[in-house]
């Protein structure tokens, strides 16, 4: 019989390694958005994979009330003042721009923020064809959020305005 201070630090250590990881056992990712372009945006955005599906989460304060676009950006830099170092849209497989349900979009293209009356979005999206690493992966990419809504429809980028806030994806 083990001595139960063994037991209880076995469950411990269980609940901690758990805590840790995905339901995968793949590495969590998250982005602190840094305001962009005069705007007073923040928030954080979370990635994790389960079931062959990213999962995105977010909490983003600061907005004017609306849609507003939200895209997975190339490259991780988000050291311009407009964000522009972000470059376009993470585009894997090559794909016209489009809405995130649709056969044909760009790896980053995501439905909109939608921030209430408080200018608070909460987000919570599950995206195909995207994981946290390798050739399809968001690590070491950024997240931006844009002035507008995207439209689905113009080409490259949705038509949704400047961008307000960028953050760089990095494992947790």
């Amino acid at each position: 019989m083990l001595p139960r201070f063994a037991i209880v630090s076995s469950v411990i250590s269980a609940l901690l390694l758990s805590a840790c990881a995905t339901p995968m056992g793949r590495p969590a990712a998250g982005a602190d958005l840094l305001a962009r372009s005069g705007s007073t945006v923040s928030g954080k955005v979370s990635f994790s994979e389960a079931n062959g599906r990213l999962r995105v989460t977010a909490r983003v304060a600061g907005l004017t009330p609306g849609e507003h676009g939200f895209h997975l950006h190339e490259s991780g830099d988000c050291s311009a003042a407009d964000a522009s170092s972000a470059k376009g849209h993470f585009n894997p497989t090559g794909q016209a721009h489009g809405d995130h349900a649709a056969a044909v979009h760009h790896g980053g293209d995501m439905p909109n923020l939608v921030a209430g009356a408080d200018g608070v979005a909460i987000y919570d999206v599950e995206l195909s064809g995207l994981t946290l690493d390798g050739p399809t992966g968001v690590l070491g990419r950024s997240v931006v959020v844009h002035a507008d809504a995207d439209d689905y429809r113009s080409q490259p980028a949705g038509n949704s305005g400047k961008r307000i806030a960028c953050g760089t994806i990095v494992a947790n």
